[in-house]
C-alpha cells in the first residue's frame, strides 16, 4: 500500500505514534521516529527494527526541527507522509492554571505542530499526506481541560487552512480524532498496571462503546489518510472516540 513511501511520525517513541510507526511501515514506507526521550527513542527502535529511523528533537524547537529536517533529508531524500502526532495532556482548571502550564500546553500542541509542517515542507513530495492529531475534547466542554481542548481546536483549524494553502502544490492536509486511548499519556509515575486497569475501566464506562481505545484503532485511521485511500478527502478530521463526542 505504501512501497516507495517515506514517513514522519513525531511522538512516535510510544502509545498512538508508535501504532502509527509500526503500521506505516508495515505497509511498506520507510519510518522516521521524533521524540524528546533518547531512552524511549532506543525502546521504540528495539522494538520497531533497526530499519527505523531514530530523531530526537523537541517540537517546540524550531532548531531541532530543522535538525530533523536537514536529518531527513539525508536519510530519505524526500518525504511523502507527515503524522504530526507529538503532544502533551494535562488538566489545566481555571482557577489553579498558571503561566507556565498554559505555555507548555500550547507550545507543544499548538507551535509544535504549526512549525513541525513548516520544517519538513520543502521535503515534501506532490500527492504528500499529511495527518495531524487533534482530539474529541476540540468538539465538546469538559471542565478543567479548557487549554488542551483549545490546543487541539487550533489543530483542528490547522487541517483545515494548511490543507487549503498547500492544495496547490498537491499536499492534502486531514486530522484524526482520538477518544480516550489506552497510551501512556494516561499512566502516572509509579502506577501499578493493576491501578491502570481500574482507570481504564472507569474511564471506559464513560464511553458509549464501554471501553477505551487502542492505539492501533487510531493507527489504521492514520494510515488511511496517509494513503491513496482517501484521494478525496482534505481538511477533514476522522473521529475515533468510541462515540464519545457524539452521543
Amino acid at each position: 500500500m505504501l512501497n516507495g513511501k517515506t514517513a514522519l511520525v513525531t511522538g512516535g517513541s510510544s502509545g498512538i505514534g508508535l501504532a502509527a510507526a509500526r503500521l506505516l511501515r508495515d505497509k511498506g514506507a520507510r519510518v522516521a521516529i521524533m521524540g524528546s526521550s533518547q531512552e524511549k527513542l532506543d525502546r521504540a527502535v528495539a522494538d520497531l527494527g533497526n530499519d527505523v529511523v531514530a530523531l530526537r528533537g523537541d517540537v517546540t524547537s524550531l532548531d531541532d526541527l530543522a535538525k530533523v529536517r536537514d536529518a531527513l533529508e539525508t536519510a530519505f531524500g524526500g518525504l511523502d507522509i507527515l503524522f504530526a502526532n507529538a503532544g502533551v495532556a494535562f488538566g489545566t482548571p481555571i482557577a489553579t492554571t498558571d503561566e507556565a502550564g498554559y505555555h507548555r500546553m500550547m507550545d507543544v500542541n499548538v507551535k509544535g505542530v504549526f512549525f513541525t509542517v513548516q520544517a519538513v515542507l520543502p521535503l515534501m513530495r506532490e500527492g504528500g499526506s499529511i495527518v495531524l492529531n487533534t482530539s474529541w475534547l476540540n468538539q465538546v466542554g469538559t471542565p478543567g481541560r479548557a487549554l488542551l481542548s483549545a490546543s487541539k481546536a487550533a489543530v483542528r483549524s490547522f487541517a483545515r487552512t494548511l490543507a487549503a494553502e498547500l492544495i496547490d502544490r498537491k499536499i492534502r492536509v486531514n486530522a484524526v480524532s482520538p477518544g480516550s486511548i489506552e497510551t501512556p499519556i494516561h499512566r502516572s509515575n509509579g502506577q501499578s498496571e493493576e491501578e491502570f486497569r481500574a482507570y481504564a475501566e472507569k474511564v471506559g464506562a464513560q464511553v458509549p462503546m464501554g471501553r477505551m481505545g487502542r492505539p492501533e484503532e487510531i493507527a489504521a485511521a492514520v494510515l488511511f489518510l496517509a494513503s491513496d485511500a482517501s484521494s478525496y478527502m482534505l481538511g477533514a478530521e476522522i473521529v475515533v472516540d468510541g462515540g464519545r463526542a457524539e452521543l
